[in-house]
């Protein structure tokens, strides 16, 4: 599964690379912190397939990185051509580096 860190999300934004950045946690969590990710719950994620955007890198994170591996898993099997990215040690690295 192909990892990307923080900065190197920060040097794609920064650069204007297109990319969808999703979020899988919840709707508590997302509402506490987040990065700017589309709020695409791992809970009810196959039921936001309309929104997956597979002509571009998609970057999934959540708080340790776990769950986004979990959707990542799940989202290849419906879309196998999309270059999918986990967010190297989820959120929590940041506030907690």
């Amino acid at each position: 599964m192909k990892q990307l860190s923080y900065n190197e999300l920060q040097a794609w934004q920064a650069s204007g690379r297109e990319h969808q950045l999703i979020d899988v946690r919840e709707t508590s969590e997302h509402q506490h912190f987040n990065i700017g990710g589309e709020l695409m719950p791992l809970s009810s994620l196959l039921q936001h397939l309309d929104r997956i955007q597979p002509t571009q890198p998609i970057i999934v994170y959540c708080k340790r990185g776990i769950r986004s591996q979990i959707a990542i898993q799940r989202l290849s099997g419906r879309f196998p051509t999309a270059d999918f990215y986990n967010l190297q040690g989820g959120i929590l690295h940041l506030l907690y580096p």
